[in-house]
């Protein structure tokens, strides 16, 4: 099943898909222009952890010119960083290179603690997609992006669907693309990671906890490209939709 969480008439709703429409929890179809897109994820009682790896594709690696890495790049996002299916991202009127990255998001669904690879899967409550956008102009190095490329407010659209993990039969086979105004700026499959979904629940939860509805964005393929003031960004991956973004 696809969720989504939507403002309509001014109330914030759970939905689900139905038809090409919207089902309210309330019991009202509404269709997908008539609301506002928010993240498509419950709110969470504690904080919620937000890992993000880089590098993760080794031909994005070698777009930027650097190795692969050996084990897990990782950096800490925000929640304030999250912004909904068909909203804006700002681009600042500084910068000279800007762009998307088009990234399958795991949405954790029970507490993981010391998980084995083969168990993996049983902890995954969902996936979604999310835009985790960067600016070069800010980068000190790709090993370890500053506060001003990977949290800046609405830097990262995410949805607009959770979709069931019992529906995704395979994440790591799972094609991706990019537009930019209609043209195909990128394309990759989510086979091409370095490091899997499953081993990277175990990582994680080797040394720290994983609490329901934590996310883990798990990089981008190569095919970045700057993205301009105006610019409609559409990140797709196979069987979780498309989400629609505009630089402003």
């Amino acid at each position: 099943m696809k969720h989504a969480r939507v403002v309509h008439q001014g109330q914030v709703h759970s939905a689900t898909e139905r038809g090409g429409q919207l089902l309210l929890a309330n019991g009202q179809l509404v269709a997908e222009d008539a609301v506002t897109w928010l993240p498509p994820l419950a709110p969470t009682p504690r904080p919620r952890t937000i890992l993000a790896l880089g590098l993760n594709y080794a031909d994005h690696a070698k777009e930027l010119e650097f190795k692969a890495p050996e084990e897990p790049l990782v950096f800490i996002k925000g929640e304030g960083t999250l912004t909904g299916h068909r909203q804006l991202t700002r681009r600042p009127a500084d910068v000279q290179f800007m762009h998307y990255e088009c990234e399958l998001t795991v949405v954790i669904g029970k507490t993981a603690r010391k998980v084995q690879r083969a168990d993996a899967y049983d902890f995954i409550a969902g996936y979604t997609i999310a835009n985790d956008y960067a600016i070069r102009d800010y980068l000190e190095n790709w090993y370890r992006p500053n506060l001003r490329v990977k949290n800046r407010d609405t830097c990262t659209p995410l949805g607009p669907w959770l979709v069931d993990a019992a529906d995704i039969a395979d994440p790591m086979t799972l094609a991706l693309q990019t537009t930019v105004n209609g043209k195909i700026t990128q394309t990759g499959n989510t086979r091409d990671m370095i490091f899997d979904v499953p081993f990277l629940i175990e990582y994680f939860s080797s040394f720290m906890t994983l609490q329901p509805g934590d996310l883990i964005l798990t990089g981008t393929p190569d095919g970045v490209v700057d993205c301009r003031p105006g610019d409609v960004v559409v990140t797709s991956i196979e069987g979780l939709g498309s989400l629609i973004n505009t630089i402003e």
